[in-house]
């Protein structure tokens, strides 16, 4: 029935300002503009508005009054609407009228040249010089603002507010489910209402009195769209229905057309739905169709019904294993093209796994799930793969067949940027036994490989051991072998052996980034950054760090970028550039304040480096012992931390003593001298009496690593002398730095080194007391150390003469009483 004026509205309109300017600017340019969009998208609503804000005469018609098309004609029209005087003729919810809706319109425009027509529906009307304005779903904070709005309260709880915009999110933005979810407010919470829409059918079905039948649940809202489609277009919407996020066409022809839908009914199909909505196309070099999740589980629910639900959903997985199958080849020659290959197809790759592994023969599904670790790995989303894997491990957990060895090899590799806590090694270490047992030794060398890796943080000498023996039997370039070639060098910068190191992880770097395995070549750049920043080349540790986080970027996998991020971060802290360092940790810092954040070693100690740099100790203590894993590292900022808030209180000095011994041992015992030094420094704050001993022991071991910054940035507490505290660290270059640290060592050798007691002992003694005092025998102090059998036997006699012991017994009991 026809009026003046747009229907009245009960509640209030939100948001939607860019989209009201938009659409009154397509107004103004064309003389019919159809609003098209899925059902609750908010097309009414939106077109009253915009007919509210129409400057001439509106005659307002909404076809849901009638089911007749021979009614249709009466109904639209200008009548009343005196001759030559613009008018605004609104046809609202046209869909189901489409073609005499369409007649009736174009009948309008060429008698009324004054007329400018604007309808809604879920499709256009298909007439010359239309222009489709299709609504988008609701801006986050649009969303936020109108399930607010219709719960009648507000939320200030941070998790109430997270638990929203989340629902908004899932919602797909569409007004109508919005509405419907915060009708739930007075009985649920937004946590409560977040986990019922796993089943949003049934949560969302009390809407309000007044509105059409249609509008007052979202299954009915679905129901309609679906009950307007011809039959093939069932067929097809319901087929759809087994994939997530998005089809390309050649992949709805594999598992769409059978049966009474053939290869030639696909296209015009697909074409159709867009037209109806219930599609949208991404086109592109290869164009990609989406359904709004709320849609897509509507045409899922209606294929579980459907005969034909078992073979579309088996010719899913087949169509996901034939897509893997094509894109092997490239994991070795070409990582970023079997990304490209694959993750627009991850959503599609997960469920049909899944689909897979409920079967009675799992089989299938287990094959998907070993063909896509990588993907989990790079992608950003670690923890459903690991999900994923372990329930295709689960299915056969007595299977010792190579497949079930590639699954537990992919589960380490996942594991590996996804917080381990030890199941990367264990995993990895099941994986290598059952494919030296099944014969397949390519898996074997990656699950050895990763071994290597999960015994870093347990035993670096084994690691490196390990790492040797995957480099030494490798055979060609590859992954495996660049990847081992990678974790020598980052066991021997950890160990500050960096003539070593960089040589590797240059050689890391060239093999991994030719390849496109941008993950460890990020790392391993990482890795250059540190040995360039702390043997005095700070220009050169920007340029790598950058460099990095750039490498990482295009995974938008945040344990890679983030771990890049912290060492550049540090670099800048490093050179007194505190504002480019918060620019660069700022995006980490939000991640961090998600529900679920990602796992980034080291990327709480740069946050807590930085507020200590911008004279913030007590935010730094806060992140620092956010931590979960106290590495000797954290625990030495952590000392800095609690000294920088002042020694006023015995308890504080206590506690920096504490966290400085503690790190000291820590590092002691794996053999990190960059981290020893740094404990040295804390330690000789913590006592007063022993410090010019403890500095200038950790300046001869900064020095005998080559750690040119490290000790420069020292020497303040070592020496007064002006010419030598002049120096700008962060630019000085690193001959000048070399100069003036062995100037100020020079000047302590001259005054002498006692000729026995402790404070005879060189860095390197004492190193030896610390190891021989644990009990590890000569052999393995020299594997610890890095020295030969005999001149770990010569340090000992050594320290035997200068401190009066005849033996280890004797030395370990003494080491007891001053270690």
């Amino acid at each position: 029935m026809g009026s003046d004026r747009p229907p009245v509205q009960l509640t209030g309109f939100v948001g939607r300002g860019p989209e009201l300017e938009a659409l009154a600017a397509a107004l103004a340019g064309a003389r019919l503009v159809t609003v098209a969009g899925p059902g609750g998208c908010g097309k009414t609503r939106l077109a009253a508005e915009a007919a509210r804000r129409w400057e001439h005469a509106v005659r307002w018609t909404d076809l849901s009054a009638t089911t007749d098309p021979l009614v249709v004609p009466e109904l639209v029209g200008a009548a009343g609407i005196p001759p030559d005087e613009p008018v605004l003729i609104v046809l609202d919810n046209c869909e189901h009228v489409l073609e005499a809706a369409a007649d009736a319109v174009l009948d309008v425009l060429r008698t009324r040249p004054d007329a400018t027509v604007l309808a809604t529906g879920r499709e256009p009307l298909g007439l010359p010089g239309e222009t489709v304005w299709r609504v988008p779903s609701l801006r986050p904070d649009d969303a936020f603002g109108l399930f607010e709005a219709r719960a009648g309260r507000r939320f200030e709880d941070a998790g109430a507010r997270r638990a929203v915009r989340t629902a908004c999110a899932r919602l797909d933005g569409i007004p109508l489910a919005i509405e419907l979810a915060a009708a739930w407010s007075g009985t649920l919470s937004p946590e409560e209402i977040l986990h019922g829409l796993d089943d949003r059918f049934d949560l969302l079905v009390r809407g309000p009195r007044g509105v059409p039948a249609r509008q007052q649940t979202l299954a009915a809202s679905m129901a309609w769209s679906h009950g307007l489609l011809d039959e093939p277009d069932r067929i097809l919407f319901r087929r759809l229905g087994a994939f997530h996020g998005g089809v390309t066409l050649d992949m709805a022809r594999r598992v769409c057309a059978f049966g009474v839908l053939g290869d030639a009914a696909i296209l015009p199909g697909l074409r159709s739905l867009v037209d109806k909505s219930l599609l949208t196309a991404e086109v592109g070099e290869t164009s990609r169709y989406r359904m709004l999740e709320t849609v897509r589980q509507y045409a899922a629910a209606v294929l579980a019904d459907a005969p034909d639900a078992a073979e579309v959903r088996d010719r899913h997985l087949s169509a996901c294993l034939d897509l893997t199958a094509a894109a092997a080849p490239l994991l070795d020659r070409d990582k970023d093209a079997w990304r490209a290959a694959i993750t627009p197809e991850r959503e599609n790759l997960r469920a049909a796994a899944e689909h897979g592994l409920t079967s009675d023969d799992p089989s299938r599904g287990r094959e998907l799930a070993a063909r896509l670790p990588w993907l989990w790995h790079l992608g950003g989303r670690g923890p459903e793969g690991l999900v994923l894997l372990r329930r295709a491990i689960e299915t056969r957990p007595d299977d010792r067949s190579a497949l079930q060895a590639r699954l537990l090899t992919g589960l380490a590799l996942v594991a590996d940027t996804n917080h381990p806590r030890g199941l990367d090694y264990d995993v990895a270490e099941a994986a290598l036994e059952i494919a030296t047992e099944a014969g397949d030794a390519e898996t074997a060398a990656l699950a050895r490989l990763l071994c290597a890796l999960g015994l870093l943080g347990r035993d670096p000498d084994a690691a490196r051991a390990t790492a040797e023996h995957v480099r030494n039997s490798a055979s060609g370039a590859g992954f495996v072998a660049d990847g081992a070639t990678a974790l020598l060098g980052m066991i021997h910068q950890l160990r500050d052996r960096h003539d070593e190191a960089v040589p590797l992880l240059r050689a890391a770097v060239a093999g991994l980034t030719g390849r496109g395995d941008r993950g460890v070549a990020s790392t391993a750049l990482a890795f250059l950054a540190e040995s360039a920043l702390h043997t005095g080349d700070l220009p050169e540790a920007r340029r790598l760090a950058a460099e990095a986080v750039e490498v990482a970027r295009p995974l938008a996998e945040q344990h890679r970028i983030g771990l890049a991020a912290s060492v550049l971060a540090t670099v800048e802290i490093t050179a007194g550039r505190t504002d480019a360092a918060r620019a660069v940790l700022e995006p980490m810092i939000r991640m961090l304040e998600e529900a679920r954040p990602p796992f980034v070693p080291g990327l709480h100690r740069a946050i807590g480096r930085l507020h200590l740099a911008e004279g913030d100790p007590e935010g730094a203590l806060a992140w620092l012992t956010r931590e979960t894993v106290a590495t000797p590292q954290t625990l030495v900022v952590i000392a800095a931390a609690q000294r920088a808030l002042g020694e006023a209180s015995c308890a504080r000095a206590t506690e920096i003593a504490r966290a400085a011994a503690r790190a000291l041992e820590i590092a002691r015992a794996a053999n990190l001298p960059r981290t020893i030094g740094d404990a040295l420094d804390e330690s000789a704050h913590a006592s007063p009496s022993r410090a010019e001993e403890l500095r200038h022991e950790a300046l001869s071991l900064r020095i005998e690593h080559g750690l040119w910054l490290d000790a420069a940035l020292a020497l303040p507490h070592l020496t007064d002398d002006p010419r030598l505290l002049k120096i700008d660290v962060p630019t000085a270059g690193r001959t000048e730095l070399r100069e003036a640290v062995e100037s100020v060592h020079r000047m302590r050798g001259r005054r002498g080194r006692p000729s026995s007691g402790w404070a005879s002992l060189t860095p390197a003694e004492l190193s030896v007391v610390q190891l021989a005092a644990e009990g590890l025998s000569n052999p393995e102090i020299g594997e610890r150390l890095f020295m030969s059998r005999g001149t770990v036997k010569t340090h000992l006699s050594h320290v035997y003469a200068k401190l009066g012991v005849a033996n280890r017994t004797e030395l370990a009991a003494l080491a007891r009483d001053h270690l």
